[in-house]
């Protein structure tokens, strides 16, 4: 396994133009993948994301769009950078996704199972793709730490998601958090 640097911070406070130029620096030139795994939903979203893909491919990225199972990606060549955002959108994937959805819930809602299966298969994701690159750069976000009163479902989440930043905080070499676009080092 390469270098893996793990950001975290809140809402827009500037998580992706740091991993941006984290994940630039550490390619010196070489090979360098954006890992993508918003989902689009309809056509702002759609836009949106066109817009981030053509900004990224200025600065030298291959966009790999990859919203479920990381852990099966394969990345074009190994031993470059990639940068993997985010993992909120692959936990809420994983979780959400129809396909991955515990069946003996038997109402469609998100079952424990679903939340533990989550919680593996990005574990497994980031690891997948740590041993095929030198240099991994990983956004997540804080969410739940705002200590608000959130529905059963969406606690599962915060949770599964809390669980996930703290084994890739434990993975990492470095961890960043980033308040009003300066990053703090938690670990180094």
């Amino acid at each position: 396994m390469g270098r893996m640097i793990l950001l975290t911070g809140g809402s827009a406070c500037g998580k992706s133009t740091y991993a941006e130029k984290l994940a630039v620096e550490a390619a010196a030139g070489g090979p360098l993948f954006y890992v993508a795994a918003m989902q689009p939903f309809g056509e702002e979203s759609l836009k949106r994301i066109e817009r981030h893909r053509e900004m990224r491919c200025e600065k030298g990225f291959e966009t790999v769009e990859r919203y479920t199972d990381t852990a099966g990606l394969e990345l074009p060549v190994h031993g470059g950078t990639a940068l993997l955002e985010c993992l909120c959108n692959l936990t809420a994937n994983e979780m959400f996704s129809g396909e991955n959805m515990d069946e003996n819930s038997g109402d469609g809602s998100v079952g424990e199972a679903d939340a533990e299966r989550a919680v593996a298969a990005v574990v497994a994701g980031v690891k997948n793709l740590a041993a095929q690159t030198s240099t991994l750069v990983v956004v997540t976000n804080d969410v739940g730490s705002d200590g608000g009163g959130y529905d059963e479902l969406t606690m599962r989440y915060v949770d599964a998601l809390g669980r996930i930043n703290s084994e890739m905080a434990a993975l990492a070499d470095e961890v960043y958090e980033l308040v009003c676009g300066i990053p703090l080092p938690i670990k180094r």
